[in-house]
């Protein structure tokens, strides 16, 4: 029976075999009539259902990512060759340093003594004899260019007319400028000088265990010279006009004569004055202890210490 009315489809008539019907597309399409789901509706649906698509990536990007890859490969590339060159230079340096001695520090060089025959030759021009007219014999150095000459105190302390005689044979007569009874020194000025006047180097302290030699006139020797060390500091010599103290103790052999003549260093500077020996047998004989203020007591007073020895002054 064929249906009638407004609805009716004309030309209808079922697919056949060779025939596949197409559904409509569109959304919400549904059935035959595009009126959607209902009673008797049959939905028409694609026999193979596409599925989700993956959404494209554009192409800027992936150039991007290419650009960050390569230059971090750059990178990483430099840091290691760097770090291979710094490793290189870091043992070559060591290498260097291991094989290069380390400078050793020099020691201050030490003055080394000079030969007596040479340290006499260049001090006796400065030593002077020294007599008095009540008998007193003694010694004494020329220490300024205008002549002054220090000696010992108890030389020309008995008084009477001085008499200086120079290294050249020049004799003059001299006067006392100054006087240190304390320390046993002395000062004069002689009347007369030399054609050519040659003052000592004075020289500062010593140790013991240093080199020093002794000049002056023992027993009248004129220009005798004997050598020695320094055997003790700050000794104190009793006399029969007073006790010396701060005294350096020597070996160096005097005898009566010697007071007020130099006791000089390996250098032939006057450290010393030299003013009395230790006696034991009371007879004024060296026994390898003699005594002098030092350079710098004599010029500038004090030299009070604590000490021990003594003897007659010579």
């Amino acid at each position: 029976m064929e249906p009638t009315g407004a609805g009716r489809l004309r030309g209808f008539r079922a697919p056949g075999a060779d025939e596949v019907a197409v559904p409509p597309t569109g959304p919400g399409v549904s059935g035959p009539t595009g009126a959607g789901d209902g009673p008797g509706n049959v939905d028409l649906v694609d026999t193979e259902p596409a599925g989700p698509q993956k959404p494209q990536k554009p192409s800027w990007r992936t150039a991007s990512w290419r650009w960050l890859i390569v230059a971090g490969a750059v990178l990483v590339v430099a840091i290691a060759v760097i770090a291979a060159l710094a490793f290189r230079l870091g043992s070559s340096s060591a290498a260097s340093e291991s094989t290069t001695p380390s400078p050793t520090p020099t020691p201050a060089p030490t003055a080394t003594p000079l030969p007596v025959p040479e340290l006499y030759t260049r001090v006796v021009p400065s030593v002077v004899l020294i007599t008095t007219s009540r008998g007193a014999l003694g010694s004494g150095t020329v220490v300024t260019d205008t002549g002054t000459i220090l000696t010992a105190n108890h030389v020309i302390s008995g008084g009477g007319r001085l008499t200086v005689v120079f290294a050249d044979g020049t004799r003059a007569t001299a006067e006392v400028a100054s006087a240190d009874p304390k320390n046993d020194t002395a000062m004069l000025e002689p009347q007369k000088l030399p054609e050519v006047v040659v003052p000592a180097a004075l020289g500062g302290g010593v140790v013991v265990g240093a080199d020093v030699v002794a000049m002056g006139n023992p027993l009248g020797l004129q220009d005798s010279t004997s050598s020695g060390i320094v055997s003790g500091l700050n000794r104190t010599s009793r006399t029969t006009t007073g006790s010396v103290r701060g005294l350096i103790q020597f070996d160096a052999a005097v005898n009566p004569g010697s007071s007020g003549g130099p006791l000089l260093d390996g250098q032939g500077l006057v450290v010393g004055v030299v003013v009395s020996i230790a006696d034991p047998g009371k007879d004024d004989a060296f026994a390898g202890i003699g005594f002098a203020v030092p350079i710098a007591t004599a010029l500038a007073g004090g030299g009070d210490g604590p000490g021990q020895g003594g003897g007659p002054q010579i």
